[in-house]
């Protein structure tokens, strides 16, 4: 009884070759252990080189963020050069203003040439695209004008600039400086 026990718990006799199914699911264990290592490998791998892909990817931004920088300074410098050009006769002239009014001691040359170098000075800034803002008698405006006093009367009405205690400019459509303005409303 003991024989039969034992070749029913092992499915063969004791020196018998193991039953097909075991032997099939020995080569698929074994296959099943050697496919995770080689899918492992192979992600390193990919991993491995899109790593590198990244580095190199990080390497060209940074070029590129560096030469866009040199070209912006060398921008800047080359644009306040020519502007710096365009002004030298202003100061040019403001200085033999000052030497002629040195020299004669006449008020009225002096206010004359001043006027004359002023109206040089505004024609180069026009040419830069710079344009004062018109602001009295005009509605207030936040975005143009800085509020830097309110005058005394009603406080219902619509808030006008009545004073302007400095000029506003604009350039290229944006606010350089805005104007200072006293508002009163009418």
């Amino acid at each position: 009884m003991s024989d039969d026990f034992d070749t029913t718990l092992n499915g063969a006799g004791a020196g018998d070759e193991p039953a097909p199914s075991t032997e099939a699911a020995v080569e698929e264990a074994e296959i099943v252990e050697a496919e995770p290592v080689d899918e492992l490998t192979q992600a390193r791998a990919d991993a491995a080189g899109y790593l590198d892909d990244l580095r190199r990817l990080k390497a060209e931004f940074e070029n590129y963020r560096k030469r866009v920088t040199r070209e912006q300074t060398a921008f800047m410098e080359i644009a306040s050069l020519s502007l710096v050009e365009r002004l030298l006769p202003v100061l040019d002239n403001f200085e033999l203003a000052l030497i002629a009014a040195d020299r004669t001691k006449d008020y009225t040359a002096l206010v004359r040439g001043v006027e004359l170098v002023f109206s040089e000075f505004k024609d180069v800034l026009g040419k830069q695209g710079l344009k004062r803002i018109d602001a009295e008698g005009q509605p207030f405006d936040p975005e143009l004008h800085e509020a830097v006093m309110q005058g005394e009367g009603p406080d219902e009405g619509k808030p006008v600039v009545g004073e302007v205690f400095r000029t506003g400019y604009t350039l290229g459509g944006k606010v350089v400086r805005p104007a200072m303005v006293k508002v009163v409303r009418q």
